[in-house]
């Protein structure tokens, strides 16, 4: 089915994990597919397997955001679907906590997906949508992830406000907010088969539906948020956690 032809949509960090997924799924639905991503060869070979459009961009560097946009209104016009999906992790005690740790975790996570929002805000369409990646850990307290549950809380806060502020000009701003997929466990390093099936195990045993989540569950959900069925919904954050954070 083809609900999203002749849409443009932009995926930030879209080489691999949710972002592919995410990229995989709009293409089959029609949309002309721009992916980001801050290695050449990774986000070149990416669009290649997608059928997708790549542009390199570290969504760190605000020159970077602003040579984006500008590059998508040149060689696309204006933009229907933007997710925001560029991120990384990292966990320590706030004792512990090393101000270049906390610098790459808000620059990627909070300050680049602020600035993404803000740089495409004059070439979205009426009527777009944007997709914010969150996580289930802004609406959870675990020990050692202050950094990074603190960057997706302020990106949901920023998400309700976008809302209202775009809200004149019909785009509407959502957030989706996974809980582990199995794209992230399987790229935990250094870890055996054995190691990430007892890892996985572990996890699932604290997911009241007993399964993981993944990339395509995600990407279902981001093209459901970006078609004419959701019109009606803004600056919503959506938990796919399999019940995580009422455990």
């Amino acid at each position: 089915m083809e609900n999203l032809k002749n849409k443009v949509a932009v995926i930030t960090g879209g080489n691999s994990g949710i972002g592919y997924a995410t990229a995989k799924q709009l293409k089959e639905e029609g949309a002309t597919v721009i992916i980001t991503g801050r290695r050449k060869d990774a986000i070149e070979k990416a669009a290649l397997e997608l059928g997708a459009h790549a542009i390199v961009a570290d969504q760190s560097r605000i020159l970077d955001i602003e040579n984006l946009a500008s590059k998508v209104k040149q060689d696309f016009g204006q933009v229907d679907i933007l997710f925001i999906n560029a991120g990384i992790t990292g966990q320590t005690a706030i004792e512990d906590a090393t101000e270049v740790l906390f610098d790459s975790i808000f620059n990627i996570n909070f300050k680049g997906a602020y600035f993404t929002l803000s740089k495409f805000i004059p070439i979205l369409k009426e009527g777009a949508s944007v997709v914010f990646l969150s996580s289930n850990t802004a609406s959870m307290s675990y020990a050692s992830t202050s950094i990074y549950s603190s960057s997706k809380t302020a990106l949901n806060a920023v998400m309700k406000i976008a809302a209202l502020e775009l809200a004149p000009r019909k785009i509407r701003v959502n957030s989706v907010s996974p809980g582990p997929t199995e794209t992230e466990i399987m790229k935990k390093v250094g870890l055996n088969e054995e190691e990430v099936t007892a890892l996985m195990s572990a996890i699932v045993d604290k997911i009241p539906l007993k399964q993981m989540g993944t990339a395509e569950d995600v990407a279902k959900m981001v093209s459901y948020l970006s078609s004419d069925k959701a019109t009606f919904i803004t600056g919503a954050d959506f938990i796919m956690d399999g019940g995580m954070v009422l455990a």
